[in-house]
């Protein structure tokens, strides 16, 4: 068992499905399961502060990027046979269309029902208005998990543990930012969620 596992066993957790991150370290290039461990314990540790299920949180973060082994021309394959409905952009985007691939084939090959878990693998990259807690914690430790490195990310790693949506919008501004400079198509489940968590900080100001 690999030292990512272990730092979230020593946490005192014990509901951790191994077969599940045996199985990632088997499919998964070095650097990806690297991440997806990273963004698992991030996910486990966010939860503990934000009162959610920290093996569900775990596992979701473990499981996101299961997708992305897949090269763009398969991903498209899969969303044929699996009869997945996307948008335009999500079909013309990779760094997109990983994502609810991954959640389809999550279900289908390893047999995860949680509606939660799917969801949060679903949109991890676009974000949606929608999202519950356990979606928006994956979300965020997607971007502020430890092995990430650009200007600011600590800042908004210590925000993360203090103040949700706060973090969340920081970071979806960010992704915005970096898209539109990059002249790449953003999803407009990315503006939504945007509106959506700007609303929620404006409120918790008022109150």
């Amino acid at each position: 068992m690999g030292n990512f596992m272990s730092k979230y066993i020593n946490m005192g957790n014990t509901g951790v499905n191994l077969d599940y991150y045996l199985l990632m370290e088997k499919k998964l290039d070095p650097q990806l399961f690297k991440h997806s461990t990273e963004v698992a314990n991030c996910a486990a540790g966010l939860a503990r502060v934000y009162g959610e299920d920290q093996d569900r949180a775990f596992q979701a973060g473990l499981l996101h990027d299961y997708g992305k082994r897949l090269n763009p021309s398969l991903l498209r394959e899969e969303v044929q046979r699996l009869g997945i409905k996307l948008d335009k952009i999500t079909l013309a985007e990779p760094q997109l269309l990983h994502a609810p691939v991954g959640a389809a084939l999550v279900r289908e090959e390893l047999g995860v029902e949680d509606g939660q878990i799917l969801r949060a693998i679903m949109y991890h990259t676009t974000g949606s208005p929608c999202l519950g807690l356990l979606e928006k914690i994956i979300y965020l430790a997607d971007v502020v998990e430890e092995g990430r490195d650009y200007p600011g990310v600590e800042k908004l790693r210590e925000l993360s543990y203090k103040d949700l949506h706060m973090a969340l919008l920081t970071a979806v501004d960010n992704s915005i930012r970096r898209v539109m400079e990059k002249g790449r198509l953003l999803h407009p489940l990315s503006v939504f969620f945007r509106n959506e968590l700007l609303l929620q900080v404006n409120e918790g100001k008022r109150r």
